[in-house]
């Protein structure tokens, strides 16, 4: 089999690239501004597509190869790295930017900065975290 026959034939990998991109789609309809497509292409948001996608990856290795062989619990500590990460440092860098922005607006009060936004949505809540990591679980049962 050939290398890219292996990869195309590669179950897990695409049924997690698949539990990523659906809960990408998903974020269109949870914005405050209800339907709004131009939120499938933002990070953060719910649910996390980070969460969906290392979940049910982990899912799928547990099913196949058994919840306790060590390409699970490699799998697993990955997932949970990635959760954190993304509900974590992005949430802080996230918060960040939007205290910066804050900082520009109070500054363009008084003299006039030409300075682009930063980009305030960057992280997940713990919320956004779970239900994507929930959605991932349910896509690995499912495939």
């Amino acid at each position: 089999m050939s290398f890219f026959s292996e990869i195309f034939s590669n179950e897990i990998l695409w049924v997690s690239i698949f539990a990523c991109f659906f809960a990408q789609f998903l974020k269109i309809f949870s914005g405050d501004k209800g339907i709004d497509v131009s939120r499938i292409i933002v990070s953060g948001g719910m649910p996390s597509s980070h969460s969906s996608f290392v979940s049910c990856m982990s899912t799928m290795i547990g099913l196949k190869y058994g919840f306790s062989s060590d390409l699970f619990a490699i799998a697993t500590v990955v997932s949970l790295i990635i959760m954190y990460d993304a509900s974590g440092v992005r949430q802080a860098v996230g918060k960040q930017a939007t205290i910066l922005n804050q900082l520009i607006e109070d500054w363009q009060k008084k003299k006039e900065i030409k300075q682009e936004k930063l980009k305030e949505l960057m992280g997940h809540t713990p919320k956004q975290v779970f239900f994507g990591a929930l959605l991932g679980i349910i896509i690995g049962l499912i495939f």
